[in-house]
């Protein structure tokens, strides 16, 4: 049943949880990138997260969604199995709040994609927002950049950058997909087709995990999930434009567990660049939204 519009502030600050939980899960994978390759990372984290998604899609009985609905889901999922691995093996090489930094084009990109695919209006508001945020990731990253990179990390970040294209139009996937599905629809169907494109290369590729590795494939598996969920159900109720700009807020977070689990020392650029981005959040917050379609869920 729909219900009238929410606040914009509302799935703002739901969206910001979602991208802390995605934060929380890149620390724990590029350890696991690091000891078992970002083919074998995905490839166990996606078996276990997959029996969740079912758990969660049969509990709530959610009516099986039509043709078109699993066709965009199986794109999506697709798409997400090729950025996710991009990503994560460009991660093992290059440091976390740098590969977040230079995933930031991704919101940029999205932006405009959102205007010529979704047919939203991109405001001034939302430009200010992506402007101020982008200029945040720059002082950052230059306060960052040492220049003493070899040869992997600069494939590393090669990496990095073509999965930052394709995240950008995984965003507009995500808004499209979440007007028409409920989160846990989204969830099992992504993870089903993820596991079965990663079980393509499975007899090449795969190996095994050691015992020691479960907690940690089986946490990020968690944590996956919920940030899954915390973006599908803000992204059903604001519009993209609105939403993009919260992406910013990961570089806040890679700065955190960056100095909590790695000891990065975090620079006056880091906390100058830091606030450029809340700032940027906060006018991005600002933005008033109007009426979003979509299905009402009573619980996930």
């Amino acid at each position: 049943m729909s219900r009238a519009p929410l606040s914009s502030a509302i799935p703002f600050t739901v969206a910001v949880s979602g991208i802390a939980t995605f934060a929380g899960m890149d620390v724990l994978m590029k350890g696991l990138s690091i000891e078992m390759g970002a083919y074998n990372a995905l490839l166990w984290r996606t078996v276990i997260a997959l029996p969740i998604a079912a758990a969660l899609f049969f509990f709530y009985a959610v009516p099986w969604p039509r043709r078109g609905n699993i066709q965009l889901h199986v794109w999506r999922g697709v798409l997400t199995s090729l950025m996710a691995y991009l990503f994560f093996w460009g991660l093992a090489y290059v440091p976390l709040a740098e590969a977040i930094g230079l995933s930031f084009i991704a919101p940029l990109i999205a932006l405009y994609l959102a205007a010529l695919l979704l047919k939203e209006k991109v405001g001034q508001t939302a430009i200010l927002a992506s402007i101020i945020g982008f200029a945040g990731t720059v002082v950052i990253i230059g306060g960052r950049w040492s220049g003493h990179y070899d040869e992997n990390v600069g494939r590393g970040i090669a990496a990095i950058l073509m999965s930052a294209v394709l995240y950008a139009y995984n965003l507009i996937l995500q808004r499209q997909q979440a007007l028409l599905a409920k989160p846990v629809e989204i969830a099992f169907f992504q993870n089903m087709t993820m596991l079965a494109v990663y079980l393509c290369f499975a007899p090449v590729f795969a190996a095994a995990p050691v015992l020691q590795q479960l907690p940690q494939l089986t946490a990020a598996a968690v944590l996956g999930m919920t940030s899954l969920l915390l973006l599908s159900w803000a992204y059903a109720r604001a519009q993209a434009t609105i939403l993009i700009p919260v992406e910013y807020t990961a570089f806040i977070w890679a700065a955190l567990f960056g100095w909590v689990f790695f000891s990065e020392v975090i620079t006056v650029p880091t906390l100058l660049g830091t606030g450029l981005i809340v700032v940027a959040c906060l006018v991005a917050a600002r933005q008033k939204s109007g009426p979003v379609d979509h299905i009402e869920t009573t619980a996930v």
